[in-house]
């Protein structure tokens, strides 16, 4: 009679072990999926960010080529008036 309660309470053990690695697989399953989703969402944000960057770099280089183009039209410009004022 013991050996079959004690079989019986050994049984009972096993399936509560069985079931309780099967909830905990689920779960980590859970948590490393939610972890992949929040990887992804962050890559994204990081290359959304680095394009902008990007964008801004280019504008601002963009205004300083033009600056530099109008700073050059302008000193030629006065070299041309002081070529003329020196040929008078």
């Amino acid at each position: 009679m013991r050996k079959i309660v004690l079989a019986a309470a050994v049984a009972g053990a096993a399936l509560s072990l069985a079931a309780c690695s099967e909830g905990t697989e689920d779960a980590t399953t859970e948590a490393a999926d939610s972890a992949m989703d929040d990887a992804a969402s962050n890559l994204d944000a990081a290359g959304d960010a680095v394009e902008a960057a990007g964008d801004e770099a280019a504008d601002a280089a963009d205004a300083a080529a033009d600056e530099a183009t109008d700073a050059a039209d302008e000193a030629a410009d006065e070299a041309d008036e002081a070529t003329d004022e020196a040929a008078q």
